[in-house]
């Protein structure tokens, strides 16, 4: 695969052949063989594509492969606020992947499951990587700001915005209703007494 799929490689035509990748992985089977995600990590650890490249990778919405190997070359190769900066999102992708263990047999792990494996772990695919500080050391420092957004927590944050707004409504309407019986009470107590007052008025007798 590397001789015939990898050796001629340039940052433009990597895209094209990491569009057809199933897998991740990193070897497998008795002689530990290389899967096509990691040659095509390591063809970009040699040919060093610009970060923007990268980036649309990592961006990239309709190929998942495409998105987990930028994802684990900026692992390898970024800043430590880059990566969390540029992997947190991905962990609203909860699409699945086909991952190849080292017995050569296959097992299914979510696109947000690696991201955290990234993040957290000291070995992903039989690599090692480089050390990342916490992430509250990084906000600490100031190389990022405050603490991680999740897409649940803003779901979370609407939801609890809705039902505080459908209460105030709700009480709103209760309030109005109770001011309206109120009024009808009034009224009907005033209607009485009036009626009271004719019918007494009727009794007495003439002058």
């Amino acid at each position: 695969y590397w001789k015939e799929h990898c050796f001629g490689l340039t940052a433009e035509s990597l895209v094209d052949k990491a569009m057809e990748l199933d897998t991740v992985g990193g070897t497998f089977g008795g002689i530990r063989e290389p899967s096509h995600f990691i040659q095509l990590t390591l063809k970009m650890l040699q040919i060093q594509p610009e970060k923007e490249i990268v980036l649309e990778f990592i961006k990239n919405e309709d190929y998942k492969y495409v998105r987990a190997l930028g994802a684990f070359y900026l692992r390898l190769t970024g800043r430590p606020a880059e990566v969390f900066q540029y992997l947190e999102p991905l962990y609203n992708d909860y699409r699945k992947l086909r991952r190849r263990l080292a017995s050569g047999e296959y097992c299914l792990v979510h696109v947000d499951e690696l991201v955290d494996e990234l993040l957290r772990d000291e070995y992903v695919f039989d690599l090692a990587l480089p050390h990342l500080p916490k992430r509250h050391t990084l906000v600490a420092s100031g190389l990022l700001t405050g603490p991680r957004r999740s897409a649940l927590e803003e779901d979370l944050n609407e939801l609890i915005a809705e039902e505080e707004a459908a209460e105030a409504a709700a009480k709103a309407e209760a309030k109005a209703a109770a001011k309206a019986a109120a009024k009808e009470q009034k009224a009907a107590a005033e209607a009485a007494a009036r009626e009271k007052e004719a019918a007494a008025a009727s009794r007495r007798p003439p002058p």
